[in-house]
């Protein structure tokens, strides 16, 4: 009986360690597919549940004031992101966002999950004159509901974000 009982826990132990190696595998397949679709390479450090948040987003429709996957515009996007990976709420404008949720902080400071501020039209690179947000990822590329295009990745070195510029944002604790 005691060997039956030692087989019988052998067997359960080697099928939990298996099902946990496929679980991995399947968690590490699953997260591959998530950073081949945000265009940026796995590293150990990273805050996986951003980049899957960030990638569930990607082609929803613009519409202004939108705050689900049927359609979304910039802030509603930030908005939806911090509550969704960090637990936070932020305002729902942009301006609002930086104002009253963030530090600012410098291009060569922006940590992954700091925010990115444009003045998406003509006219000075002011802080009074933001109209566009997006969320730091890393190596340039940030997250945003682009009014043509809907949810994107796009690189900070484009020309018309180079020259949108304004500043960085570190959301408060």
């Amino acid at each position: 009986m005691r060997l039956i009982s030692y087989n019988l826990l052998v067997w359960s132990l080697a099928l939990f360690l298996v099902g946990c190696s496929t679980t991995r595998q399947i968690d590490k397949k699953q997260s591959n597919e998530v950073y081949k679709t945000l265009g940026l390479q796995k590293e150990r450090k990273d805050n996986l549940v951003l980049y899957i948040e960030a990638a569930s987003w990607l082609n929803v429709p613009h519409r202004g004031g939108g705050l689900s996957k049927k359609g979304v515009d910039c802030s509603g996007l930030i908005h939806e992101l911090y509550k969704n990976v960090y637990g936070k709420n932020i305002g729902r404008n942009s301006l609002d966002i930086l104002k009253k949720n963030c530090n600012r902080i410098g291009k060569s400071r922006l940590k992954e999950g700091d925010l990115v501020f444009f003045n998406s039209g003509s006219g000075s690179k002011t802080i009074a004159k933001i109209n566009h947000v997006g969320i730091y990822l890393k190596d340039h590329k940030f997250l945003h509901a682009s009014t043509s295009r809907g949810v994107i990745v796009s690189d900070l070195e484009e020309d018309f974000y180079r020259n949108a510029w304004v500043c960085g944002g570190r959301v408060k604790n």
